[in-house]
């Protein structure tokens, strides 16, 4: 018993931890990062000089995210300041021993501000455990574009996944009112859930991208594009939100599918490191 209590105390003590603070406002019409607090193995940078619109990369130097692990971003972007943020490369969560790894994410935006939340693919791998909420506080006249895509294992390299543990939470207010909730829960036989018809057909890759404000033009502009789509995608917009849902035999379709439509509902480029 000591034995085994002694592993448990070596394990949680090499859990990553991590956490950012970004604060982004406006000086002389330029957007500027305002505050930022970086801990653990989180870390932000700033590679572009686009005075009109900041653009931050998120890096985690622990290589990956494993059972245990906590990272937190809080992310504020200040009236009339435009933000983008994206991540150095796909993130990959790993196999855990039991625990979840635990992601929590909030997000606000000011009056006539404006939010790119933009990272880069999140890769499950075989009985990875993971459970992430992300919150989102808007102004009424604020602007928003979330996108969030999950690969189910690496189907180029084979990989698949057949059991793990997912619950994904969302919540988004807007003027202080709840405009958008919704709860994705999967575990235990995670691929013979996806194998069902009802859920993904067999879809290794699956997607969200939000889009505040949005109407029948952009569902409009994201049809115009179906005919070059190689997965599954389906746009719907109410009370002046656009959502947008993706799913695809694999990461390599999903990710062309969404690159096409983030460029078309962005209204502008794609950060350099999506197309690299």
């Amino acid at each position: 018993m000591r034995g085994a209590t002694a592993g448990s105390d070596v394990f949680a003590a090499n859990r990553a931890q991590g956490s950012i603070t970004l604060a982004v406002d406006t000086y002389d019409s330029a957007s500027r990062c305002a505050r930022l607090q970086e801990a653990g193995c989180l870390r932000l940078r700033f590679p572009n000089s686009d005075a009109h619109e900041r653009e931050a990369v998120i890096l985690n130097t622990a290589g990956g995210i494993a059972g245990g692990d906590q990272l937190s971003f809080d992310v504020a972007v200040d009236e009339g300041a435009r933000l983008t943020v994206t991540t150095a490369a796909a993130e990959k969560v790993y196999r855990s021993l039991g625990p979840d790894a635990l992601i929590e994410v909030r997000l606000r935006v000011a009056a006539r501000g404006a939010l790119r939340w933009l990272p880069q693919e999140m890769i499950l791998f075989d009985r990875a455990r993971l459970n992430r909420s992300i919150d989102v506080e808007l102004a009424e006249n604020a602007t928003l574009v979330l996108a969030e895509s999950l690969f189910f294992g690496r189907s180029a390299m084979g990989e698949t996944l057949s059991a793990g543990a997912l619950v994904d939470r969302w919540r988004v207010r807007r003027g202080g009112r709840l405009v958008f909730a919704e709860t994705v829960r999967l575990d235990g036989a995670i691929g013979t859930k996806l194998a069902q018809a009802a859920v993904a057909h067999g879809a290794q890759a699956v997607a969200t991208v939000l889009v505040v404000p949005g109407d029948d033009s952009t569902v409009a502009a994201v049809r115009a594009l179906s005919q070059d789509f190689g997965g599954e995608v389906g746009v719907s917009s109410w009370n002046d939100i656009v959502v947008v849902r993706f799913c695809a035999k694999d990461g390599a379709h999903l990710r062309r599918d969404l690159i096409s439509v983030l460029s078309r509902c962005r209204g502008g480029p794609l950060p350099r490191l999506w197309l690299n």
